[in-house]
């Protein structure tokens, strides 16, 4: 595993904060199986990489100085 990915791009990531807020969630009278949890965890990561991609964006048509090397 050569190649690095931000963290909220990871679906285990996500998969993980799902299955831990599960429990609580079942505790609130919200019920997740595990279909529930792995539909979601796949919505987050297509949302974050979403709202990642975006913020890159922004922040270069914003930026007052060059990229260089």
């Amino acid at each position: 595993m050569l190649e690095m990915k931000p963290w909220y791009q990871s679906k285990t990531v996500w998969g993980a904060l799902i299955a831990i807020a599960a429990p609580l969630l079942g505790r609130a009278g919200l019920e997740l199986g595990g279909a529930e949890q792995a539909e979601i965890a796949e919505a987050l990561t297509a949302l974050a990489g979403t709202v990642g991609g975006l913020l890159a964006l922004y922040g270069r048509l914003t930026a007052t100085k060059g990229v260089g090397g």
